[in-house]
């Protein structure tokens, strides 16, 4: 037992000298796609030197109204930092100017750029990638799992959601702030087509649109452009949870029972059509957390996001 401890200390410290030790990711930003004037682009983390190493793909959260690749989860920055693994987080282009089609394209798009880019420009193992996002950048994340070719190894989708077509997109929410209203919401989007929201005062006015969408239960058809109740179906390629397949990549999935912004229930609706065909999932649960696992019990919140992170480098080691 006295052995085991000692190991286990040692290990430990390695582990944390290693991590004190690590020199930081070199970081470029790269022009994935142009559309007409509108730059959008990936930034790229990676180790110094020429070997090949696995990667890992962030896709920002915000609805698919708001967000930016430069807000990057810090846990899954310092796993890259320490594994030595190529870190990308990804830019799209944003609704409502551009619609979900459009987004999934850039998506591919996005994928594509790495597998014939990433080698060089990125030192990618493009053999080896796993997918990773909030909110709407979990939802993209298990979109990826059906659209992209090759397929990730693995995703890990925080707080997501399989559909774009249910109930919950369409209902008017209570819990989305004060109101706001219809010219208020309409004053900060349609000027032009952006890729991000690094400037916070847009940000801010994109998000009163999204606000009052949620508020007025708007925001699938101003993100899709689809009536879904008017089309049942037109919107199935571009829900996850409708797309899952035998070959569809492992994925982990990570939730609070008490989410106000993206059911619960999305997530356990995953899991159950996962399990129907086979594939390999852990739906991480915390009791009583709202979205992005707030209010959650800070021991199980440590807990889950640590097992995702572990997650991640099980697939990309193997």
């Amino acid at each position: 037992m006295l052995k085991q401890s000692l190991l286990w200390l040692v290990c430990v410290l390695a582990s944390a000298t290693n991590a004190q030790s690590a020199e930081p990711l070199l970081k470029s930003t790269h022009t994935y796609k142009t559309v007409g004037a509108v730059a959008v682009e990936a930034d790229v983390y990676r180790p110094a030197g020429s070997e090949r190493r696995p990667v890992v793909v962030w896709i920002h959260g915000g609805a698919l109204i708001v967000g930016s690749k430069s807000q990057v989860p810090k846990q899954i920055l310092e796993l890259c930092t320490r594994e030595r693994f190529v870190f990308v987080s990804l830019d799209y282009r944003l609704a409502p100017e551009v619609k979900l089609p459009e987004i999934a394209t850039d998506l591919k798009d996005a994928f594509a750029w790495l597998q014939s880019k990433g080698p060089d420009v990125a030192g990618a193992d493009t053999r080896r990638v796993v997918v990773t996002g909030g909110s709407a950048g979990g939802f993209l994340t298990m979109l990826s799992g059906a659209i992209v070719e090759p397929k990730p190894r693995a995703l890990v989708a925080y707080w997501g959601y399989g559909d774009i077509d249910g109930d919950w997109t369409r209902e008017k929410s209570t819990h989305h702030g004060a109101a706001v209203s219809a010219d208020e919401a309409l004053a900060g989007v349609g000027l032009r087509v952006l890729a991000n929201t690094d400037d916070p005062n847009e940000a801010k006015r994109r998000g009163a649109f999204y606000r009052y969408q949620r508020q007025t239960g708007g925001w699938s058809r101003a993100v899709t452009g689809v009536d879904a109740l008017a089309e049942p179906g037109k919107l199935d390629a571009y829900c996850p949870v409708k797309l899952v397949s035998p070959k569809y990549p492992p994925l982990l999935m990570v939730h609070g029972t008490a989410d106000t912004d993206v059911p619960y229930a999305c997530s356990v609706n995953m899991a159950r059509e996962l399990a129907k065909h086979g594939v390999q999932h852990e739906l991480l649960t915390v009791e009583g957390a709202e979205h992005g696992l707030r209010d959650g019990d800070p021991k199980r919140v440590a807990e889950v996001n640590s097992r995702a992170i572990e997650f991640i480098r099980e697939q990309l080691v193997r």
